[in-house]
């Protein structure tokens, strides 16, 4: 059985590092319960975890990154990756230290955090910590409780789901069970109240998800494929192709993140939103609709 800490870890956003060996440990203790670290030896690494997996940022020692064929290879990844922030640690000062910093500057990496004081591995969660305040799902849920307001609580729940970071919530099978309501009730609750299929909002939402991964100009179509869980490219490109009528090199090129968001909420929240509003779509609060549809709706729950 797996224990409580082993998934509270695993769900921890991870960090990158490429650090000392002294400075694993402390920077290990700095984010027990805040985010978790993968240890590398070289920038090839980074670069294939950064390529591999969603990490929420890079810390590289000063020591150990500070020489100019490291910082001008780093500089790479600071271009290829520009949403997921640098940070360079400084834990001991030595005689070169100076040009160090001095180069990794030049390198693009603009957070520099001095733990040599205590006072400095409290600014390194903080630093690690703040972007995630630019996760695209964040400003989407922030933006739809503006939309939302005064919504029933399931129908929140319901975009708090498809918009949760790190859920990997793919199909409208595996939607439901996360809303512990049957698939075929959830889509009979959208179409009886008019509404776009909930297949749709699931779809545009991890489209917003792609675009922002996108903006890392490091990834491939393959990489971000990768990123969102589908089977292959082709399976992706196809997605694209079905909701946008575009290729995936042309949706690259035409939507960031916010630009996504936009449209799914030009498409899915505004023209409905009087409708969303007081809209229940996992509680038998859908007896709102009038008549002998509500009672059929709720004779179908009974039946599942």
């Amino acid at each position: 059985m797996r224990s409580f800490s082993t998934t509270l870890s695993r769900a921890l956003t991870p960090v990158a590092t490429m650090l000392m060996p002294a400075e694993r440990s402390r920077v290990d203790a700095a984010g027990e319960g805040f985010y978790r670290t993968v240890h590398r030896d070289s920038i090839d690494d980074l670069i294939v975890d950064l390529r591999a997996q969603r990490v929420s940022a890079i810390v590289v020692s000063v020591t150990r990154c500070g020489g100019e064929d490291d910082a001008s290879r780093f500089g790479r990844i600071v271009r290829e990756f520009p949403r997921i922030p640098a940070v360079a640690l400084l834990m001991q000062f030595e005689a070169g230290t100076p040009r160090a910093v001095l180069s990794l500057g030049q390198s693009g990496v603009r957070a520099l955090v001095d733990v040599r004081q205590p006072g400095g591995w409290r600014e390194l969660r903080e630093v690690l910590m703040h972007d995630r305040t630019r996760d695209i799902e964040k400003i989407a849920l922030a933006q739809l409780s503006l939309d939302l307001a005064g919504a029933p609580d399931d129908c929140w729940r319901f975009f708090e789901t498809i918009f949760q970071p790190g859920l990997r919530t793919n199909t409208i099978r595996t939607l439901s069970t996360e809303l512990r309501v049957v698939p075929s009730t959830l889509m009979s609750r959208f179409f009886r109240a008019h509404l776009p299929a909930p297949k749709r909002y699931l779809a545009m939402a991890r489209l917003t998800h792609a675009a922002r991964v996108f903006e890392n100009p490091g990834l491939s179509v393959a990489n971000v494929a990768n990123h969102l869980e589908y089977s292959s490219p082709q399976s992706f490109g196809r997605h694209v192709r079905t909701l946008l009528s575009i290729t995936a090199l042309e949706f690259r090129q035409r939507y960031d993140g916010e630009g996504m968001l936009h449209r799914f909420r030009e498409e899915l929240i505004i023209p409905y939103i009087a409708t969303l509003r007081s809209f229940s779509p996992l509680t038998e609060g859908l007896r709102w609709l009038a008549g002998t549809s509500g009672n059929s709706e709720l004779r179908s729950d009974q039946r599942h």
